[in-house]
């Protein structure tokens, strides 16, 4: 099985952890959610995803937020308004150079 990174974004804070084998815990981090710029937010989550990758290069990525996704891919109805109207999923896809999955909640 391939490390496997899961990245919570909250209002106030985004937690990260890594899997490894056997879907152990092989890392864990946890940072304040920059208010106020949705460009800060994606950073933040693209420099956990470069923390993570000291611990295993080749990783598959996941996110879970709250909040819903309008049929041109954007958010909506987040708990962090600045997600609103943007392109989350394929921005961080483009900060971190790979596919990430997402999945959202109300």
């Amino acid at each position: 099985m391939k490390p496997a990174l899961g990245i919570d974004l909250g209002g106030t804070k985004i937690e990260a952890l890594l899997l490894g084998e056997g879907g152990r815990e092989t890392w864990r981090r946890r940072i304040a959610t920059p208010k106020g710029s949705y460009e800060a937010i994606v950073a933040a989550m693209a420099s956990l995803v470069d923390e993570a990758r000291t611990h295993a290069a080749d990783l598959s990525i996941g996110i879970g937020t709250p909040g819903s996704l309008t049929p041109a891919g954007l958010m909506k109805n987040c708990n962090s308004t600045v997600l609103n109207g943007r392109a989350l999923k394929r921005d961080v896809e483009a900060a971190v150079g790979q596919p990430v999955a997402m999945t959202l909640a109300f």
